[in-house]
């Protein structure tokens, strides 16, 4: 008994270390981070190209999710409609439900899959190749070359992305409501606008920028900590991907409790 409570304790002490070491490493990057916003000419030509890349690979996949979302959601009100609800309130449901929550929240997990992984697998092959270190010895900060375009590229297409996706998902709704309701267009946008509030529009922007955040910082902070040649690297990309979802949807219940909370 002595013995397992003691291999529990060491198991436990363990994990508290880990876990402050890398609070501590993810600190130290972002100062490092911090450091670099100096070099302006160096990261911002880097984050244009990063945020085409962004904007131009992800905008298909990113309007195909949210169309389908759209559609679904106006199908499952079709089916649960009864005749005592009237037949407006299925545009609440529809704009309602896909600008608070399937919007941003299917774009910033599909999007940690798509960019995550493509990150941390950059940023882990570039450090156990030993590039990351050859740039550092030129005198080169790896930040400003390599973190800060990648961050910043998060933060600025993936809310525009989510715009996209918000207007794609209303829009297929609306389409898919009026093949599954007698319901005119006149209805549906009576009932878009009867429920709708300016803030809603606001609150998916501000959601889709704190994924961006999650998807940024976690996946170059796995790639960068990478070690232990390809399966380091391969374990990296995962728990960068795994990561940056469950942080997404942390952050999508504790927005939704401080910015929604009457």
């Amino acid at each position: 008994m002595t013995a397992l409570a003691i291999q529990v304790q060491h198991r436990v002490g363990r994990a508290v270390l880990d876990t402050l070491a890398a609070v501590g490493r993810f600190a130290a990057l972002v100062v490092e981070m911090g450091r670099g916003l100096t070099e302006v000419r160096v990261w911002l030509p880097r984050t244009l190209d990063e945020s085409w890349n962004i904007g131009v690979g992800s905008f298909f996949i990113v309007l195909l999710i949210s169309s389908f979302a759209g559609a679904v959601t106006a199908l499952q009100a079709g089916y649960q409609f009864t005749g005592n609800i009237p037949i407006y309130v299925v545009g609440s449901v529809v704009t309602e439900s896909v600008v608070l929550e399937l919007g941003p929240v299917l774009v910033g997990l599909i999007l940690a899959g798509r960019i995550g992984a493509r990150y941390a697998a950059e940023l882990g092959t570039m450090r156990v190749t030993e590039q990351i270190d050859a740039l550092e010895s030129l005198g080169r900060s790896p930040a400003s070359h390599l973190l800060i375009p990648r961050v910043l590229a998060c933060l600025l297409m993936i809310p525009i992305l989510v715009i996209f996706a918000d207007v794609m998902g209303v829009a297929s709704g609306w389409f898919a409501s009026k093949q599954a309701l007698p319901v005119t267009d006149a209805d549906f946008i009576y009932g878009a606008r009867v429920f709708w509030r300016p803030f809603d529009a606001w609150y998916s922007i501000i959601k889709a920028f704190f994924f961006a955040g999650a998807i940024g910082f976690v996946s170059c902070y796995m790639g960068y900590s990478t070690k232990q040649g390809a399966e380091g690297v391969g374990r990296s990309t995962t728990g960068a991907v795994v990561t940056s979802s469950v942080l997404i949807l942390l952050l999508d219940t504790l927005l939704a409790k401080l910015l929604l909370s009457v």
